[in-house]
């Protein structure tokens, strides 16, 4: 199908004012579909959303792909649809406990996509970096309740994986050490640097194996 098929296709089914250059625009990146647009996107290349998503990351993005629309949305976790709303556009879920868990089952979200999806990142990685480069024992409750469901979220494991971290980073600035050096900040050398910058995806890395263990 040329870029002009697809966008007479979501013009007269789907009613979107859409032209041949927005088509081309989503096919190189340049611009994102909305929700809406997906959706009928998916419908004109009898595909399903989830297919055009297959790397979600975002809230919208996850509820796209299981084709479900803003409000059905906020009714299943118990949030009124603007406020649910706001918190899609902002990128930064604020559900209590209880809408957290409902949000996680409604949309099949492990951990990692929780925390990326919830514009937690960042704040995982601030919390991995202080722990592997201080005393990684006081960041087992902050970690804990950032991730969803708590403890829950990594049974047994969470403990193990920092000490391992830990473990992993200081053997990394010990080696950095000349014989006339010191240790200095904690991320001096270029290993450490890397480490740190690295930190999520090695923190996710190091549960799923330890879970697997």
């Amino acid at each position: 199908m040329t870029h002009g098929h697809v966008a007479y296709g979501l013009q007269s089914q789907y009613g979107l004012d859409i032209g041949p250059d927005l088509v081309a625009a989503w096919e190189r990146g340049l611009r994102t579909p909305t929700g809406r647009e997906v959706t009928a996107l998916a419908g004109v290349l009898w595909c399903s959303p989830a297919e055009l998503l297959l790397a979600a990351r975002t809230l919208r993005e996850h509820r796209t792909a299981h084709g479900l629309g803003a409000d059905d949305m906020a009714r299943r976790v118990g949030l009124g649809l603007d406020a649910y709303l706001r918190m899609e556009e902002a990128g930064r879920w604020r559900g209590n406990d209880r809408q957290t868990a409902a949000l996680v089952a409604e949309l099949g979200l492990s951990p990692a996509q929780f925390i990326t999806a919830a514009g937690r990142e960042e704040e995982l990685a601030e919390l991995l970096r202080s722990a592997v480069t201080t005393r990684w024992q006081a960041y087992v409750r902050p970690l804990t309740k950032l991730l969803p469901g708590g403890r829950a979220a990594l049974p047994n494991t969470l403990e193990d994986v920092l000490l391992r971290l830990h473990a992993d980073y200081q053997s990394r600035m010990v080696a950095t050490l000349g014989w006339g050096g010191g240790v200095g900040d904690a991320g001096d050398g270029a290993a450490g640097r890397e480490f740190l910058e690295s930190i999520v995806q090695r923190f996710w890395e190091r549960a799923e194996a330890t879970r697997q263990a």
